[in-house]
């Protein structure tokens, strides 16, 4: 497996645990020192070791396949858009924060783009084998949504707040939603697979097979 690709699931898997909630009073604000989360390497294959990104894609903005605020506001919450990266760490692809009125729900929406499918297939692979220690009292659950849909609740391991992650891919796309509110106030799964679905629908208008 190649240091780039490493990185990237590394990313995939920390991107998102920005933000914390804490009552109505308090505000989602971002932690830039989140703990990487380990996870199993898997067996090397020819698209992992051709995952390092060229020049072109690189310098790809890749935020305009992200879901927008107005998206992802389903009555009643109303969200606002936080914050906002293009190719977080260098690494291709977007990620958005998004935050209700009273900030207490965020949705962090992350994607990152791959070189072709089966690198994204092989990345999601191991990052859903990793999910589970990052939410406590949930185990993964197939989820119908993109291909390898895995959806896993629970709530964070210090039981701050309570913590949906959905993964899957779409293309050469590898899709991390996390929805993050109130311990006793968990997002629904319906809201879950629709938010899901939606940024599903963007990538699959949106992004090309190839560059």
């Amino acid at each position: 497996m190649s240091l780039t690709t490493t990185n990237r699931l590394k990313l995939l898997l920390t991107t998102g645990l920005a933000a914390t909630i804490v009552g109505t009073a308090a505000a989602c604000t971002p932690t830039e020192d989140s703990p990487a989360t380990p996870w199993a390497p898997a067996p090397t294959t020819s698209s992992q070791a051709n995952a390092q990104s060229s020049p072109k894609s690189q310098t790809s903005d890749y935020s305009h396949l992200l879901l927008q605020a107005e998206d992802v506001s389903i009555p009643p919450d109303s969200f606002t858009t936080r914050s906002a990266t293009a190719n977080p760490d260098g690494q291709s692809g977007a990620s958005t924060l998004f935050v209700n009125a009273d900030d207490t729900r965020a949705i962090a929406d992350t994607i990152l783009i791959y070189p072709d499918a089966s690198t994204a297939t092989a990345t999601l692979k191991q990052a859903a084998a990793a999910v589970s220690t990052m939410v406590a009292g949930g185990k993964p659950e197939p989820v119908p949504v993109g291909l390898g849909g895995t959806v896993i609740s629970g709530t964070a391991p210090d039981g701050s707040k309570a913590v949906t992650l959905l993964m899957y891919t779409q293309g050469r796309a590898v899709v991390r939603l996390e929805f993050d509110s109130n311990p006793d106030d968990p997002v629904s799964p319906q809201t879950v697979a629709s938010v899901g679905r939606m940024q599903q629908v963007a990538l699959r208008i949106g992004l090309p097979e190839r560059e």
